[in-house]
């Protein structure tokens, strides 16, 4: 049970994150041309922004810790970054520090 709700949130941070960079971009990209994202957007924008920081947060430290596993940093830091604490949960769980990464 636990492993498929593991890969349902797997899937939906995934879709989810992607979005946030996409609205990220776009944020950007209108700033720079002198213009704005639509006012109806702003609370998905925030929510967005907060979602892709706590995310990063979580990236850096499987990043960090994921040596010391036997892990390769970067490809689990990005990995966590769009799996969120589903990644963390993986890089500590003693069960999956015996397979490869995904």
């Amino acid at each position: 049970m636990q492993k498929k709700v593991f890969a349902l949130i797997k899937v939906l941070s995934i879709v989810l994150i992607s979005g946030a960079i996409g609205l990220e971009g776009w944020n950007i990209y209108a700033r720079l041309h002198h213009g704005a994202l639509p006012s109806r957007l702003n609370f998905a924008f925030w929510f967005g922004s907060f979602a892709l920081s706590i995310h990063a947060i979580e990236g850096i430290i499987a990043a960090a810790y994921a040596p010391s596993r036997q892990k390769p940093p970067l490809q689990y830091g990005i990995y966590t970054l769009f799996v969120g604490t589903v990644g963390l949960f993986e890089l500590f769980d003693s069960e999956t520090n015996q397979t490869t990464l995904m």
